[in-house]
């Protein structure tokens, strides 16, 4: 089958760790089909008004398509300008595909909304089914809510139109339930990579790694950073790196900073996915501290590399963490995390090919692959 991936994150030269989950999945449907991925992307600072950049990665076509963004003043009129040029950009990159790759047998759309609606154009004009996958948190968090009718009636209208729809969790699959958006949601988990790196020996059970987004509501880096003052306060001699980069980078810093943890946090802003994986197979242990996870694969990552992990219970953890792997603590409860940190800090949970165990054959690039085959046949077959 030819599968046209038109994806809402993606790597790329704007973000190197933007939507490497929806990538994953991919590039582990690549293993079996021939996938061609459009990705059309704002890019500040592009010298001219759209550039492209091909690159072909363990079987999958990957055309990324940079456009420059308005700079309007005038936020309705710079929405509307980015909106053309993004289907502008799209539709130039399909117009490539169809010449270089063929024509699709079926869109695979990951995160509304405008990725759905090139898709649904194409299945206007050219009957190409489409499904659509969903990895976004805004249906948990009360972001979806807080749209207006105009824009949820879009969704809907979205979602109806799909051949099928997956959600990346059961706990985000029920939430899109319970919103109307749709009746028939499959599970289809993210890859988890680096089972087949070689498993790296236990790390310093007092070092501790955060790998997120610097986004305070969603991820409570602060509550970490509150969490370690509490743990060396008690006399742990507890350390910190942190991997990621957002709008409260300089706030958290500042929390650091009040709290004297200076010395004792390291921040390495963004990095690539396999320079992250390296920071990680070194680490005593990871901290997910999230309010609201629709999966997390620095999850399933840490334990792939035999890294104990604590993580909130926050709807997406919980389908990896057992008392053989790491500890759930409550979201926003700080004494719990600390608690937690104390006690893999003692070296408990230093069998690394044991926590490896736990996640190879739920997450395996062999298992997303055939999971997704097995849709898009009965979507073909349905036509």
């Amino acid at each position: 089958m030819h599968i046209l991936v038109i994806p809402k994150w993606y790597t790329g030269r704007n973000d190197p760790q933007l939507g490497d989950f929806v990538r994953k999945q991919a590039l582990a449907v690549a293993q079996q089909h021939k996938v061609s991925v459009v990705f059309a992307v704002p890019l500040p600072g592009l010298a001219v008004a759209e550039e492209q950049e091909l690159s072909e990665v363990d079987g999958a076509w990957e055309l990324r398509c940079y456009y420059r963004p308005s700079t309007a003043s005038i936020g309705p009129l710079r929405k509307l300008i980015n909106l053309r040029r993004y289907w502008r950009a799209s539709w130039n990159g399909l117009q490539r595909v169809f010449r270089e790759r063929g024509m699709p047998d079926l869109t695979h759309v990951h995160i509304l909304v405008r990725p759905a609606l090139v898709a649904w154009w194409l299945k206007r004009t050219r009957g190409i089914p489409y499904i659509l996958s969903e990895q976004s948190s805004e249906y948990l968090d009360g972001t979806w809510q807080a749209k207006g009718p105009l824009f949820k009636t879009i969704n809907r209208w979205l979602f109806r139109n799909a051949a099928a729809v997956t959600a990346v969790s059961t706990h985000l699959g029920d939430a899109m339930k319970a919103l109307g958006l749709t009746t028939d949601c499959r599970v289809v988990p993210n890859v988890v990579p680096g089972t087949e790196l070689p498993l790296p020996p236990p790390g310093d059970p007092r070092q501790f790694l955060v790998v997120a987004d610097l986004v305070d509501r969603t991820k409570n880096v602060s509550g970490v950073l509150n969490a370690l003052k509490m743990a060396r306060d008690h006399g742990h001699d507890l350390r910190l790196t942190v991997i990621g980069d957002g709008p409260d980078r300089a706030h958290l810093h500042s929390v650091a900073l009040a709290l004297d943890l200076q010395q004792h946090v390291q921040w390495l802003g963004r990095m690539a996915n396999a320079d992250v994986l390296d920071v990680m197979g070194r680490t005593g242990a990871v901290i997910v501290n999230s309010n609201v996870e629709t999966f997390s694969v620095v999850t399933g990552e840490a334990l792939a590399l035999g890294r104990p992990v604590i993580a909130t219970r926050c709807g997406g953890p919980e389908a990896f963490i057992t008392p053989g792997n790491g500890i759930l603590v409550a979201p926003r409860s700080p004494d719990e995390l600390c608690a937690a940190m104390i006690t893999l800090a003692t070296g408990v949970l230093r069998d690394p090919a044991a926590i490896r165990r736990t996640v190879v054959d739920r997450f395996s690039p062999i298992s997303v692959c055939a999971t997704f085959q097995t849709i898009y046949q009965q979507v073909l077959a349905h036509g």
